[in-house]
């Protein structure tokens, strides 16, 4: 079976952690152990990560260096997938006993440059901030801001992915049973010209969206969304919160779960079962369960039973 694991956040920072190097490391080889029992049931593996808080700090360090010379997005995001892919690469190649080839790949991802999500910002990224702090580095650097769970952060347009450019060459590998880790950041956001050139832009694809479409493309099996909660939850946050263990297309889609959080999740999720996959959202140390139906939700293009 052809699997696509999409790390959350999680992989490689627990929320208010600080975001160091050893940190890092240490949260990747607990995701390492658990994709590790994937590849040793037999499975074939293809790995994608998020970069939001990566992608934030490296932006904030560019701009106290030198504001008017910061590097755009697609830069930073190019830099964080190399960093984190890295770690990955590495983990995973111990848990693994170095027993089976593993590759990072730079993944270039091609967007629109009118998707209207470059009017309306909604993907986190940086670390997070009170109200008040949120604001005041919003008016100074002209950020987009929105609350994120009881804390506030910046917000970067998350345009629609399009076309994977790289995607002969991901396939070359998975051919070879090579292991690899791709999209990464949700992918190097780029605008394909006229004349076919491809040029980067301002933005950060969401990861989910961006790994489902990635799935679809190479045929896979299985696309698991995994997070650090076990399932999703009805009345999520509430003393009535309830995992749910399946959930159909329309049973997810009337959910109206947040843009920022659990919605591109679900949103990918369908996207990707509607094609016929097997689509499950769940807790990271849980993967192999959550392939096998054992955890997590799923989600079904059919009417539950």
């Amino acid at each position: 079976m052809l699997v696509v694991a999409a790390l959350g956040g999680n992989a490689l920072l627990q929320r208010g952690e600080p975001l160091t190097a050893d940190i890092q490391r240490e949260n990747v080889k607990v995701a390492a152990k658990a994709l590790a029992q994937i590849v040793k049931a037999g499975h074939q593996l293809v790995i994608t990560h998020g970069n939001g808080p990566q992608v934030g700090l490296l932006s904030l360090q560019a701009e106290a260096y030198n504001a008017a010379e910061s590097y755009p997005l697609d830069v930073l995001g190019a830099q964080t997938a190399g960093m984190i892919g890295y770690l990955v690469e590495q983990e995973l190649e111990n848990a693994l006993n170095n027993n089976r080839p593993i590759a990072s790949l730079l993944t270039q991802v091609v967007v629109d440059a009118k998707d209207p999500a470059f009017l309306t910002p909604t993907k986190f990224i940086g670390p997070v901030y009170s109200e008040a702090e949120a604001k005041a580095r919003a008016a100074i650097a002209g950020w987009d801001i929105a609350k994120d769970g009881d804390k506030w952060r910046r917000v970067v347009a998350s345009p629609t992915p399009l076309d994977i450019p790289d995607l002969r060459v991901i396939q070359m590998l998975v051919e070879k049973n090579v292991v690899v880790i791709c999209n990464g950041g949700g992918g190097i956001p780029v605008i394909r010209g006229e004349d076919n050139r491809l040029q980067g832009i301002e933005a950060v694809i969401d990861k989910d969206l961006s790994s489902a479409f990635l799935a679809k493309q190479l045929g896979a099996d299985a696309l698991l969304l995994l997070t650090d909660v076990e399932a999703v939850y009805q009345g999520f946050g509430t003393p009535e919160a309830e995992p749910l263990s399946t959930l159909t297309v329309a049973e997810s889609h009337a959910l109206n779960l947040p843009a920022g959080s659990m919605g591109p999740k679900i949103t990918a999720a369908c996207n990707f079962a509607e094609s016929g996959g097997f689509s499950a959202i769940g807790r990271l140390s849980q993967a192999l369960a959550l392939l096998a139906g054992q955890a997590g939700t799923h989600i079904l293009n059919t009417t539950a039973d």
